[in-house]
């Protein structure tokens, strides 16, 4: 065991350490090179070491290089140092956050993990927090518990009796609401296409004074943080709407709800404390390993009563038990990774990680429109979408930057224009990072067709 856990230390060491000098898209023969793992499970077992070796041999070099400071294409934050670290010894410790009996530590640290975040997010110390994959279990979570809670105002149980008969509850979702939002409707038997859409501005911002009369059990999803323009929903303004109409106030803030950690980017997410249930990814601007996704509920007994289960085998203490706050029973110590993470941070670390980022966003947002090209819309977090004349030029522009191998971005449609889709969000971002991108972008556009100023 120590033979191949320091081998796979060296080479997880020398990876993250080539991975600034290598193309951050894997090459061709890269890919090809996966071929080798297409083979029939062998009779007799096979030395760990030599396992390992072909993982990496194979593996490696056909990885995209997101835990890298140039890649762009999503909302993927590079994993910091602490939290790397504590994956590896927290996957040595192998256990199951299901009860504390079972992770004493993990549970500890879990607990602890749900009072910083509280604080460093500005929400009130007592909400109840679970540990789950990512924003899209997230969402499905925290509005689980939200159906529980406006059925439960109608008299209806819905975990004893489904939705079969239950009331009708009203959903509301931004036109531009990302697709995490409907799956978890779907999910939750709510109904993708039930929702009723509140038209957006310019921006993808919810427009509050759109917010239709309601009547009965209702809950309104907002977004902090739009995925392609970073613009966030007027979250006071839902939240006054809301408290006419008794309905629940839940957001969606998978990288946006970190704005709350930045004294300069506060103001962003003003009124969102006043919701009922929030969403967000700690493995987007916080940095941590996959997977890491955490929901919040500002009553913790609703989130309660939406997952938790009992049986005689299950031996629960006076301590929290952490399988109550998530749908699974069983499950990795992904408090562990976000304990490391602020621990070795800080609030002012936290602060800068995003305020930095953000700054490199407005420095892309700068470059490109001085070379001539149209961003589409304002700049307000991490988020940079850029046009480069016709949807034909845009997209040939984008598969060329993804070619040339100095950084990677993705595309997307914005409100009618086809963009190429800029997000920063990885602690390994430097300004050299940022301006080698610049002009690879650049020369690239330029080798395409001419600049399209506007």
């Amino acid at each position: 065991m120590n033979s191949v856990l320091n081998d796979a230390c060296r080479r997880a060491a020398r990876y993250l350490e080539d991975i600034e000098t290598r193309d951050v898209a894997p090459t061709a023969q890269a890919l090809a090179g996966l071929e080798a793992f297409d083979t029939e499970l062998q009779r007799e077992p096979l030395d760990p070491g030599k396992v390992l070796a072909e993982l990496d041999r194979y593996g490696s070099p056909a990885t995209m290089a997101s835990a890298g400071g140039r890649f762009f294409g999503f909302v993927v934050g590079g994993a910091l140092p602490a939290p790397v670290a504590a994956h590896v010894l927290a996957t040595a410790w192998d256990q199951n956050v299901g009860l504390h009996v079972l992770a004493p530590a993990a549970s500890k640290l879990e607990e602890v993990s749900r009072r910083w975040l509280a604080s460093l997010l500005g929400l009130p110390d007592t909400v109840g927090m679970g540990f789950v994959t990512g924003c899209t279990m997230a969402n499905v979570t925290a509005l689980a518990a939200a159906r529980h809670a406006v059925l439960a105002r109608a008299g209806w149980d819905v975990e004893a009796d489904g939705m079969n008969g239950a009331p009708p509850v009203t959903v509301l979702v931004g036109e531009e609401a990302h697709v995490s939002i409907p799956k978890a409707l779907a999910m939750l038997g709510l109904g993708r296409e039930r929702a009723i859409r509140v038209p957006t501005d310019a921006q993808g911002r919810m427009r509050a004074d759109a917010l239709p009369a309601v009547d009965g059990p209702a809950i309104v999803c907002i977004q902090a943080g739009n995925v392609n323009t970073g613009a966030f929903d007027p979250a006071a303004a839902v939240c006054d709407w809301a408290a006419r109409t008794g309905a629940w106030v839940h957001v969606d803030g998978a990288f946006g709800l970190w704005a709350s950690a930045s004294p300069a980017l506060r103001h962003l997410v003003a009124g969102v404390e006043r919701a009922d249930s929030w969403a967000t990814d700690a493995h987007k601007w916080l940095n941590t390993p996959y997977d890491c996704g955490v929901t919040i509920v500002r009553d913790p007994m609703q989130l309660r009563v939406a997952m938790s289960s009992s049986a005689a085998y299950l031996l629960e203490g006076e301590h929290r038990e952490p399988a109550h706050f998530t749908p699974e029973l069983s499950r990795r110590a992904r408090g562990v990774d976000v304990w490391a993470t602020l621990r070795s941070l800080g609030r002012d670390g936290v602060a800068e990680l995003v305020e930095r980022t953000c700054r490199h966003a407005r420095r892309f947002a700068e470059g490109l429109r001085q070379a001539g090209y149209r961003v589409l819309t304002d700049v307000v977090l991490n988020q940079v979408l850029v046009s480069f004349g016709d949807t034909d030029t845009t997209l040939r522009v984008i598969g060329g930057i993804q070619r040339d191998g100095t950084c990677w971005c993705g595309g997307t449609v914005w409100q009618g224009h086809t963009a190429m889709r800029i997000s920063v969000s990885s602690w390994r971002t430097t300004d050299e990072d940022v301006e080698r991108s610049l002009e690879a972008m650049i020369r690239i556009a330029r080798e395409v067709g001419e600049p399209v100023s506007g």
